[in-house]
């Protein structure tokens, strides 16, 4: 199965922070046994503070700000749901 683009979006806010959300539909791995590959960046001031992706050979995780935690993908609205929460509570702490 070749890789298929279901999700993109590109966003520059305000303060000309940068949002960039990409899932592609693949085969079914034991990588990526929900058959997603996604990469999913908040970048401030050139920086990515948040990040959720599943590069090949390091599973599900989350970037936020310095550290990296294991990601327990539930779906793609969830994965974009807690993305979006994980941006409101950055932008919360910074103001």
């Amino acid at each position: 199965m070749k890789a298929r683009l279901v999700w993109y979006d590109k966003v520059h806010d305000r303060e000309d922070n940068i949002r960039e959300i990409k899932i592609w539909r693949v085969k079914s791995t034991p990588d990526k046994p929900h058959g997603y590959k996604y990469s999913l960046v908040y970048i401030v001031n050139g920086r990515r503070v948040i990040g959720y992706d599943n590069a090949k050979g390091k599973g599900d995780h989350r970037h936020y700000e310095d550290n990296i935690e294991p990601y327990r993908f539930e779906g793609v609205d969830k994965l974009i749901e807690d993305f979006y929460s994980d941006i409101q509570r950055y932008r919360e702490e910074i103001l």
